[in-house]
């Protein structure tokens, strides 16, 4: 019997994507421009050939471009200073009083990291945290996704760390899963984090090949893309590139947009459109600082795929 680590790295033989496909899982990881000339991309996501369904934006409160369009989750990035503080459950449920349907909420941006996007929380803080603010948005209705380590071995730790910390106090409803790196780390990633969390499902919601070839990274859209559609506990998924590839911290390549805001392959197949043939272009941005994505190649795989 195949275990749930070894059925992804199997999966992973099958046929890449090569055409336009659309699916209700997919979302947005919403990266606001600082750049005020290119807030029009912001249309770009809820034009008419966009079938996104939900996005988040690192912040407990929804951004205007999208209201009507998307369904938003809200994220409680890192922990509040004070141990009494409610601002972010306060903030949910204002919402959810004010009609707007907030069903999921995300917590713990990458709390194993400290830099570049990492809120570097502690396991015993976060759980307090948990405990005070989240726990009780269960009460509303609200279903809570766990802390979104980064895919290094540390995160597993800090999540065991986490869980503990919590004595039980902490239900979790899904698991979020970051990853920076190959197909076949991702698929041996999910595995993993499927095998140690069998009952939870799973949400993707950071997820690129940082820095390489622009072959190898629609190669890679294409390849996950079909991958997560075919996966039934995975249920939501949000591409790491909703910006200009000018800008991109994970490679040019990988970006949803090239350096005038024109959509890549990447960026229309991703919204359910035909491949558009612009290339994106960078400024020297790079992938420096992103989650390492460990165990991208396993020694195992080898002896896996000589087994097919």
């Amino acid at each position: 019997m195949l275990t749930t680590t070894l059925l992804p790295l199997l999966l992973a033989s099958l046929p890449t994507l090569t055409s336009a496909t659309t699916s209700s899982k997919r979302g947005l990881v919403y990266v606001p421009s600082k750049n005020a000339n290119e807030a029009k991309d912001d249309q770009i996501w809820i034009s008419g050939s966009s079938d996104l369904t939900w996005y988040y934006n690192y912040g407990a409160s929804p951004s205007a471009v999208f209201n009507g369009h998307l369904n938003f989750v809200p994220m409680l990035w890192g922990a509040p200073a004070s141990n009494t503080d409610m601002t972010f459950y306060n903030t949910v449920k204002g919402l959810i009083d004010s009609g707007v349907n907030i069903s999921y909420v995300l917590a713990f941006n990458e709390p194993d990291g400290a830099s570049n996007g990492g809120s570097n929380v502690p396991a015993d803080t976060a759980a307090a945290t948990w405990i005070r603010e989240l726990e009780p948005l269960r009460k509303l209705g609200v279903k809570l996704g766990a802390p979104a380590v980064t895919g290094a071995p540390t995160g597993f730790n800090w999540l065991q760390n986490f869980f503990t910390a919590c004595a039980g106090n902490c239900t979790a409803d899904f698991i979020p899963v970051h990853w920076y790196g190959n197909f076949e780390g991702l698929a041996s990633h999910i595995g993993q984090v499927r095998g140690t969390y069998p009952n939870m499902t799973v949400w993707v919601t950071e997820y690129a090949d940082a820095s390489v070839s622009l072959q190898a990274s629609q190669s890679f859209a294409n390849q996950s893309s079909a991958y997560f559609d075919r996966i039934d506990y995975i249920t939501h998924y949000s591409y790491f590139g909703s910006f200009r590839s000018s800008a991109s911290n994970v490679g040019p390549n990988a970006a949803m947009l090239n350096q005038d805001g024109k959509l890549t392959d990447i960026g229309s197949w991703y919204l359910g459109g035909a491949a558009t043939g612009v290339v994106p272009k960078g400024s020297g941005a790079s992938a420096a600082g992103r989650p390492l994505a460990w165990g991208a190649l396993l020694a195992g795989v080898v002896a896996l795929v000589g087994l097919l």
